[in-house]
Formats: structure tokens, C-alpha cells, sequence
């Protein structure tokens, strides 16, 4: 086998002598007169060479990845500068416009937009997303992705919005660089900022949004300075069976009591959603009138 290192397996040394040979095992106590010949270099790190008794060299290089998902988060964080922070939406590429959920995000995104008159940020995917996405647009506001190659449901992979100019949304390749631009843009800095997350119906990659957030709020480790209101859509009690098991986490004592309930706000319907953000902001009464009006039009769906 030619190699002139022993590795470990447990408490035992496998030191190969031959080529016709069967393997050794040695105890810690018979090491002595076995060398182990790894060394760490105290030099600029170099592709690894592993050699054998055949002339074939294997090389690994250096994983260059970390660099790289750093220069994706200073562009996500570039965007974020030049488009404002704002609201950030979280939900299902797989709920398209025939689903009812659809029309609820649509108009929860531009009865924000209006409410809070700030940036509406989202994923740049279908779905959920794209509802968000329009109904911001419909209320004449700015909005800015975070894009990914591909999403949930769809069949191949496409850098490219099919309606959003290039310049309101960047397109990651790592989920990491996304998932920061994502958390960076619901911010507050000072009083003035309205900023909120909100988690519209979705699968494993909102969920994995999801909880990753709540977390950094649980923590405090959101960058924040100061609160950021973060809403649930349980649409037609969407989110019921995960805060069901919630409170079993509450029963078995991995999770403190009423902690999940003090991180976010469970919303059932849209109205529901606007008045706590109105709330939460100390808004006047008036500018939420557009929003209320048009929940009324279209109670049949919320």
C-alpha cells in the first residue's frame, strides 16, 4: 500500500507493512517505533498530494466558495443600500396565480406597499413571491430580490427575473448570501424605518426562512436595532398544525412557555395583518382606509 502515516480507528493504529500482507492493528501501547510523519505547515495553505505506489498524483485544492458567497453578500448588501430597506416576503414558488392563496399575497403586498410606503423585498421567484412582487408594484412602490438560480417546481434553472428590471434584484448562487440579504433588508436602524417580515403559506425552503429568522429574533442576533414586527399568514389555517406541534415543544420543555407567541404575530386574514402593522408603527387611522376599503371588496377571499 506504500503509505508511511498509521491512521486511527477508535482507540487502535492501522499500520499497513505490505502489499501481501493483512492489515495490523496496533494498541496506543505499541506505537513506539511507528512514526506518524503529518506535519502542519505554518506556511500559505497548498493543494494536498496524496501519492501511492502507482505514478497517479491526486490534487484537492482549496475550497475558494467562502470568497466567493463574500462578494455575493456585499452585492446583496449593495442592493439593499441603493433600493431602502423594507418588508421582506417569505413563501411557496408552487402556489401560482390559479391557487387562492395567490390573490391574498397579491393584495397583501400592495395594501403594505401603501401602508407603510416602503420597499417590498422578496425571493424573485414565482409563486407567492410573484404575487408580493405585483401587488407592490400595483401600489407604485419600489421593490427589490434576491434571486436563485432555481426554485421549488421549476424545471431548469434561469438567472434572469422575467419582468423585473436587472438592476432591483441579484441573482445568488449560494442559499447563505440570499438567505443574508433576505434578513439585512427587514433592518431597522432608526424610528423612522418600517420595516416587517411576512411568511405567506409555503414549503421546506419558506419554512427553513422561517425559522432562521425567528431565531436570530429569539437571539437578538438580527443586526436590529430595534424591533422588527415579523406576521404569520395562517390563510384557511395553513400554519395551524405547526403551531400545534409548537405548543406540544412547549409541553415537553424545548421551548420556553408563550416564547414562539412573543416573536411573531399570527395573522388569519389580511385586515388582520394591516391593523397590527398599523399598530406597531402608530399609523393613522386614515391611511389605512384604501387597505380597508378593498378588504371589504374582497372578503370572499381573505
Amino acid at each position: 500500500m506504500g503509505f508511511s502515516a498509521a491512521s486511527t480507528f477508535g482507540s487502535l493504529g492501522f499500520y499497513p507493512r505490505s502489499h501481501h500482507k493483512s492489515p495490523i492493528f496496533l494498541g496506543f501501547g505499541q506505537w513506539e517505533g511507528h512514526p506518524v510523519n503529518f506535519k502542519l505547515s505554518k506556511l500559505k495553505p497548498r493543494p494536498w498530494r496524496i501519492s501511492s505506489c502507482k505514478p497517479e498524483i491526486f490534487e484537492f485544492e482549496e475550497r475558494t466558495s467562502p470568497n466567493e458567497v463574500k462578494k455575493e453578500i456585499e452585492r446583496c448588501y449593495e442592493l439593499i443600500h441603493r433600493l431602502g430597506r423594507g418588508v421582506v416576503y417569505l413563501g411557496s414558488s408552487r402556489m401560482g396565480q390559479s391557487h387562492p392563496h395567490y390573490l391574498r399575497a397579491l393584495e397583501l403586498g400592495r395594501e403594505i406597499a401603501n401602508l407603510l410606503h416602503c420597499t417590498s423585498w422578496t425571493g424573485a421567484g414565482p409563486g407567492l413571491m410573484d404575487a408580493a412582487t405585483k401587488g407592490a408594484l400595483q401600489a407604485g412602490k419600489p421593490v427589490g430580490g434576491f434571486k436563485i438560480g432555481k426554485e421549488a417546481g421549476e424545471w431548469k434553472a434561469t438567472n434572469f427575473h422575467p419582468y423585473l428590471p436587472s438592476e432591483t434584484y441579484f441573482t445568488c448562487r449560494f442559499f447563505s448570501a440570499r438567505k443574508h440579504g433576505l434578513v439585512d433588508a427587514a433592518v431597522r436602524r432608526k424610528r423612522s424605518d418600517r420595516t416587517a417580515v411576512v411568511a405567506l403559506p409555503g414549503g421546506i425552503g419558506t419554512l427553513d426562512e422561517v425559522f432562521e429568522i425567528l431565531a436570530l429574533i429569539q437571539l437578538e442576533r438580527m443586526g436590529s436595532e430595534l424591533p422588527v414586527p415579523f406576521l404569520l399568514m395562517n390563510y384557511d389555517c395553513f400554519y395551524s398544525k405547526l403551531l400545534e406541534f409548537l405548543g406540544d415543544c412547549e409541553a415537553w420543555g424545548v421551548v420556553a412557555k408563550e416564547e414562539v407567541s412573543s416573536l411573531w404575530k399570527v395573522c388569519d386574514n389580511n385586515l388582520e395583518a394591516l391593523g397590527y402593522l398599523q399598530g406597531f408603527y402608530d399609523l393613522p387611522t386614515g391611511k389605512s382606509r384604501e387597505g380597508d376599503r378593498s378588504e371589504s371588496l374582497h372578503s370572499t377571499v381573505f
